[in-house]
């Protein structure tokens, strides 16, 4: 397979619905969407990096000036058998993992439809469907966030991820439980916390929690590890998991108990499938997260959640949960049993539409030879 263009574009549509996390407010999404040509074929992917720098210290810039000015230059007009190869070409590049994952996932649309099969397949994906939760931003009162409940419950979504932050913690997951006593809720904190805060935790274990997410920083183990062992809910982590080193340290010190994988987050599909292999090997449980994608990183994490290590609810919604008119064909839609099917078509299993990305490109560049 012989990389001949790459193509980089900005994009930008509105959500349905402003999403508010403890980082701040979302009422547009931007992204980096890459097409990468070779042999009469193009691959799709997207890039998981926001517009500053709250989740990661990658942004939309930063991606762009690592793929156009080092990544592209390196692979353009050279051969490798699959995606495995991209890693080693790339490898003197330092972290840089939401760009490295964008065009390693680019590569692996562009590796299966080449071999003519599905992108699931191409990872060794065996399920035909996955379970999917929905995650809500911080509502403005509880009213509004029961309601939401409420319509997502009803549409068949079988996990409810709901944010939390300081003084919105504790009152808000007891109101939701009192009115939901039997419906598997989370909480995700988005590293809000800090471990003098433990009493938080040890407060909303009365509430029969599936997992509290990322509660302390983003970069910390340790201190996960000793509110693990003060609580019961069982801790999941993200953003302190780039690697599979961290989760070599994340297991060590028994940080966790569940972990959220993000292919975006980790670099790609390859080191994404090793850090679940061990991680699952070890006894901790896994699911996919999200980051608002359009249906094409939709498409990818659909992909790696179909291998049989993720086996908890993972947070890829319907396209109607967050876009009006998606970029891809058919948009992904929620079973009645509130699961969503695995493509089975060539590469990602969807149609890209090039005329919806450029309605909604705000910046491109071609790159070659």
């Amino acid at each position: 397979m012989e990389i001949e263009e790459v193509v980089l574009r900005i994009v930008e549509t509105k959500l349905e619905r402003e999403f508010v996390t403890s980082f701040g407010r979302e009422h547009l999404r931007r992204a980096v969407i890459l097409e990468i040509s070779g042999e009469g074929l193009t691959g799709y992917g997207e890039c998981v990096a926001g517009s500053g720098p709250w989740y990661s210290y990658e942004t939309l810039q930063t991606v762009w000036h690592i793929i156009t000015d080092y990544i592209a230059p390196m692979v353009l007009k050279k051969r490798m058998q699959s995606p495995d190869g991209f890693l080693e070409q790339v490898g003197s590049i330092r972290g840089h993992n939401m760009a490295k994952a964008a065009f390693e996932m680019t590569l692996w649309d562009l590796h299966a439809k080449r071999r003519g099969i599905s992108l699931s397949e191409a990872l060794g994906g065996e399920k035909d469907r996955i379970e999917s939760g929905v995650s809500l931003g911080i509502q403005q009162d509880f009213d509004s966030l029961i309601g939401l409940i409420e319509g997502y419950l009803h549409e068949g979504y079988t996990r409810i991820k709901i944010k939390i932050e300081p003084g919105r913690d504790v009152e808000t997951v007891a109101a939701v439980r009192d009115r939901f006593p039997e419906v598997p809720i989370m909480v995700d904190a988005n590293g809000a916390y800090t471990l003098e805060q433990s009493h938080i935790f040890r407060t909303l274990d009365r509430y029969d929690l599936m997992m509290v997410e990322q509660p302390l920083g983003y970069d910390d183990l340790s201190h996960h590890a000793q509110l693990q062992r003060d609580i019961e809910t069982p801790i999941c982590l993200d953003e302190s998991i780039p690697s599979l080193h961290r989760a070599y340290d994340a297991v060590a010190l028994g940080s966790c108990r569940i972990v959220n994988i993000k292919p975006g987050r980790v670099g790609g599909h390859i080191k994404a499938k090793s850090i679940a292999g061990y991680l699952h090997r070890n006894g901790i449980r896994l699911w996919v997260g999200g980051m608002l994608e359009t249906g094409i990183g939709r498409a990818h994490n659909v992909a790696l959640a179909s291998l049989r290590e993720f086996t908890l609810p993972n947070d890829i919604s319907a396209s109607d949960r967050y876009y009006e008119e998606d970029v891809v064909d058919p948009p992904f839609t929620l079973e009645k049993d509130g699961a969503i099917m695995v493509p089975t078509e060539v590469g990602l299993g969807v149609e890209v539409s090039l005329d919806r990305l450029d309605e909604i490109t705000v910046k491109r560049e071609t790159l070659k030879p």
